[in-house]
């Protein structure tokens, strides 16, 4: 394996034609630059340059390794180029991460401002869960994802750190001709007789489970439907209710209304996962992700969802 160094010594004498005029263009004594070449020769099998009466030129393994060093030299200054453009927040790609409902209006809203502020940086984006989005980023797969405390707690890793972005409120989704579709606020106690629909399997503790308990009752049937699609569905067709988070509201249909509950505990807590030295365009996206969330206009009892009315996270 050539040093650089060396490389670049190599192409220096050839083109000054001169181990002294090439130790003076480089502060090197030429005594030095005759060693450096020497050592270079003999890693290379042997003499690179013919030593003439007034300097040196190239023989043919000198132009031959020549060539290599030029092509050498020029891939690396543009391989540093490129790096510090990219640790300007400039080119290159971003992975980012994000669990499903962030993907349905908080985070493409956020890349749509980052596609407009960076438009030299291409996107890879990645949903999964919470713990497997802090995992890649610990492995260095993703370079910044949106997480949620909920359902497992917010997860851990070495080399990833996590800021609060937002709190996600709980809301229930009502038929429009449910009798308490009109409400401001339900204490979920009236909805005890309801059938809720809701994609947790097993004994695996959920947050409804938690809220009606602390209610005073028990849901009276669960029906298990893994979409949202599939929930708001059954909901529409007045085959029961669901919890939604506000990050949601956005893919609400309109034959439905969103209502808040009288529980404050029915809200999760989301974050910004980053690695310990992050990329300057994943903190870029992190700014903007912050300016997406804003504190809670009004009711969302009895709106008709629409393209501009879907984030509801409130900003910490």
């Amino acid at each position: 394996m050539f040093d650089i160094d060396a490389l670049r010594l190599l192409v220096a004498v050839a083109g000054a034609g001169s181990f002294t005029k090439a130790a003076a263009s480089l502060n090197y004594t030429q005594s030095a630059v005759s060693r450096r070449i020497a050592s270079l020769e003999e890693e290379a099998g042997g003499p690179l340059f013919e030593r003439l009466p007034r300097g040196v030129r190239l023989n043919p393994a000198g132009h031959a390794l020549y060539r290599h060093a030029v092509d050498v030299i020029d891939r690396l200054a543009r391989a540093e180029q490129e790096l510090a453009a990219l640790h300007r927040g400039h080119g290159g790609l971003l992975h980012v991460g994000a669990f499903p409902t962030a993907n349905i209006a908080l985070v493409p809203a956020a890349l749509r401002a980052f596609r407009q502020a960076r438009p030299d940086v291409e996107i890879i984006a990645v949903e999964g869960r919470s713990g497997t989005l802090t995992a890649r980023l610990a492995d260095g797969a993703l370079d910044l994802a949106v997480v949620s405390d909920y359902p497992s707690g917010l997860f851990y890793a070495d080399g990833v750190t996590t800021t609060p972005l937002c709190e996600d409120e709980l809301l229930v989704a009502l038929p429009r001709e449910h009798r308490l579709a009109g409400a401001e606020r339900i204490d979920l106690f009236e909805l005890r007789d309801e059938t809720w629909l809701q994609d947790a399997y097993g004994d695996r503790p959920t947050m409804l489970a938690d809220a009606c308990a602390r209610a005073g009752f028990a849901p009276r049937k669960i029906v298990r439907i893994a979409e949202w699609t599939g929930k708001l569905g059954y909901v529409a067709a007045g085959l029961g209710v669901a919890l939604v988070p506000s990050l949601a509201a956005w893919a609400v249909p309109e034959e439905l209304v969103l209502a808040r509950l009288t529980d404050p505990a029915l809200r999760r807590s989301l974050h910004i996962a980053l690695p310990v030295k992050p990329l300057a365009a994943a903190l870029t996206l992190r700014d903007l992700l912050h300016s997406h969330t804003a504190p809670d206009s009004g009711s969302a009892s009895g709106r008709r969802r629409g393209a501009g009315d879907g984030l509801r996270c409130q900003g910490r």
